[in-house]
């Protein structure tokens, strides 16, 4: 009997391991957006028909799907292969396949320059790293709207707070 523990511990622990091995390195943990933080997300930031959103981290596509459900056409982007499947059998179940990508990747190697909306819900961290490529990328004008952490000193032009989560807007200013 104890052989058999052992050989199914090993087991286990290898299965376990090659599980692990095969995850993406996520800089960030998944934690989906309740949806009136999201519907206050895309109000704040005024997302209608002809913008073109982009939610970085998108996790199961929620944001992204949201702002094509307003007109918007939306992508999101996630390194997480589980989260991509998801977002996109989200899309399907919503309807709005033909408004709305999902690009498994980093998010610090996606163009997104044409964005006239970005949101985001990532860490302290990330969203500083993101900053000059926002700043530097993107046009002015271009709105900003990120859940719960800010920019550092980059100041939002406003914040609420929304089923206990803080969202701050930004505009990019003229360069």
């Amino acid at each position: 009997m104890k052989k058999i523990q052992n050989l199914l511990i090993a087991f286990l622990i290898t299965a376990g391991s090659y599980a692990f091995a095969q995850k993406p390195d996520l800089d960030v943990p998944y934690v989906p957006t309740k949806q009136g933080v999201v519907d206050a997300m895309l109000n704040l930031a005024n997302v209608s028909e002809g913008d073109i959103h982009y939610d970085l981290g998108c996790g199961d596509g929620r944001i992204a799907i949201s702002a094509a459900k307003r007109g918007a056409v939306a992508t999101g982007v996630d390194i997480d292969p589980e989260r991509i499947k998801e977002a996109n059998e989200n899309a399907a179940e919503a309807g709005v396949t033909d408004k709305v990508t999902f690009i498994e990747g980093n998010l610090f190697d996606v163009d997104f320059s044409d964005a006239t909306v970005l949101t985001l819900y990532l860490l302290p961290e990330i969203n500083m790293k993101l900053r000059s490529k926002i700043l530097n990328d993107l046009k002015p004008g271009t709105r900003v709207v990120s859940h719960a952490f800010d920019m550092g000193d980059w100041e939002p032009d406003s914040s609420i707070t929304v089923d206990g989560s803080t969202i701050y807007f930004w505009t990019v200013p003229k360069k």
